[in-house]
C-alpha cells in the first residue's frame, strides 16, 4: 500500500508541476484561465509539486527521509492554507477552486504522512 500511495504522490506531483507551470509560465490565455488565483499559492504549489515527487520516490524506495518530507509537506501546505485564509478574510480576490485544491492537498499529505509514520518501522 505504501508503494501504491507513493505512486499516487509522484503522479500528483507531476500533475501539480504541469498545471502550475502552465498557470505561471503559459501564454496569455493559460494565465487568464486561472482567474483570481493567488500568486503565493500558485508558486507554493508549483514548487511543492517537485517535492511531492521526491517524497513519493523516497517512500517508494522506503527511505526514512520520505516520512519526514511527507510531514513537512503536510505542515507547509497547512500553513499556506492558513495564509490563504487570512488573504480571503482580508477581502483578497480568490478562486473557489483554490479552497478545494488546498483542502485536497492538506488532506492528502496529512493522511499520507500519518500512514508513512505508521509504516516507519519497516522503512530504512
Amino acid at each position: 500500500l505504501l508503494r501504491l500511495l507513493s505512486g499516487v504522490a509522484i503522479a500528483f506531483g507531476a500533475v501539480t508541476v504541469f498545471s502550475g507551470g502552465r498557470a505561471l509560465f503559459g501564454d496569455v490565455l493559460e494565465r487568464a484561465s486561472v482567474g483570481n488565483a493567488v500568486d503565493f499559492v500558485l508558486w507554493f504549489n508549483f514548487i511543492a509539486g517537485f517535492f511531492y515527487m521526491l517524497a513519493g520516490f523516497a517512500l517508494f524506495r522506503r527511505w526514512r527521509c520520505g516520512v519526514w518530507l511527507a510531514t513537512l509537506l503536510a505542515v507547509s501546505t497547512a500553513l499556506v492554507a492558513g495564509a490563504f485564509g487570512i488573504h480571503v478574510a482580508g477581502g483578497g480576490a480568490y478562486e473557489m477552486r483554490t479552497v478545494g485544491a488546498l483542502a485536497l492537498r492538506v488532506s492528502f499529505w496529512v493522511l499520507f504522512s500519518v500512514f508513512a509514520w505508521r509504516q516507519s518501522a519497516s522503512i530504512k
